[in-house]
């Protein structure tokens, strides 16, 4: 029998940490892109290029690989019809939201949506909390309602928009675990795509929302589609390979930091004391629950 080099190798640690890098700092910059379009489109517009620019670059490659398949389409078209609708509705409410919140206080209370999905497999799954679980999911909440609760009334709105996003995507994993598992995942990610862009065309074409970008607008969208939609999605499926779901999730804690910085240094923009507070309670609450899964 073959053996097989333990995975503490130094070459396989180098690997691990530099994808992990790159994935911190293209996992961050979801609400960073975000804000960077809102001048130019409106945000279901905005959100509705990045997607299909991220579905043409997928499925091009899909098919170069010839790895693209028709059949999934006609099987499971319910199944990405639900998904596409609740990711699609998840992204135009994060876009949103950035018009009314700093993009690293979204980074920090978007990453409440461990303790959604926890919640969910509460009341969907009959699972049980342990004490560790119960401890760090109560300090998230008590975190994300730090931040909601604000004497603005314009951070409050935005940040009941990011938690309603978070929600939604949280709801979209869920219907993913329990019946999207059988595919072949060039398949899934496809349909996945080319779902969700359809429904945010119908989207931004029922608002009246729906104009064709200038040059300088289409350089940033495929910029946004390439780095927050296919590579993003591209390191965070190969990272979760190579390491325990709990413990992959509890790096990602360190994006919004990532985030807080490049606002910083795009926009001037730091989180206030209370905002601070809130999403190190989010953050430390997530780690808690990671551990404890």
């Amino acid at each position: 029998m073959q053996q097989v080099a333990p995975v503490s190798s130094p070459d396989w640690n180098a690997q691990t940490a530099s994808l992990f890098a790159g994935l911190l700092v293209v996992d961050s910059f979801h609400y960073i892109f975000a804000r960077l379009l809102l001048p130019h489109l409106h945000p279901t517009t905005s959100a509705f290029f990045v997607l299909a620019v991220g579905t043409v670059e997928v499925a091009l490659f899909a098919g170069a690989q010839r790895q693209l398949h028709w059949r999934p389409f006609r099987t499971y078209f319910w199944f990405f019809a639900a998904i596409g609708f609740l990711i699609a509705s998840s992204t135009v409410l994060s876009y949103l939201s950035i018009a009314y919140i700093d993009p690293g206080v979204a980074a920090m209370l978007g990453k409440s949506g461990v303790i959604i999905s926890l919640l969910l497999s509460l009341v969907w799954l009959r699972e049980r909390l342990n004490r560790a679980q119960a401890v760090g999911a109560a300090l998230a909440v008590a975190g994300a309602i730090t931040i909601s609760f604000h004497p603005g009334a314009a951070t409050q709105w935005g940040a009941l928009l990011i938690l309603l996003s978070t929600f939604l995507y949280a709801l979209h994993a869920a219907i993913v675990k329990r019946w999207g598992g059988a595919m072949a995942f060039l398949d899934f990610f496809v349909f996945r795509l080319l779902f969700t862009s359809a429904f945010l065309f119908c989207f931004a074409l029922g608002r009246g929302h729906l104009v064709w970008p200038d040059a300088p607008t289409w350089l940033l969208l495929v910029l946004t589609g390439t780095v927050d939609v296919v590579i993003s999605r591209a390191l965070y499926y190969q990272t979760l390979r190579l390491l325990p779901m709990s413990i992959h999730t509890i790096i990602l804690t360190l994006s919004p930091v990532v985030a807080i910085g490049a606002s910083l240094l795009l926009f001037g923009e730091f989180p206030g004391a209370q905002d601070l507070i809130g999403g190190g309670m989010v953050l430390v609450g997530v780690s808690v629950v990671s551990r404890a899964r």
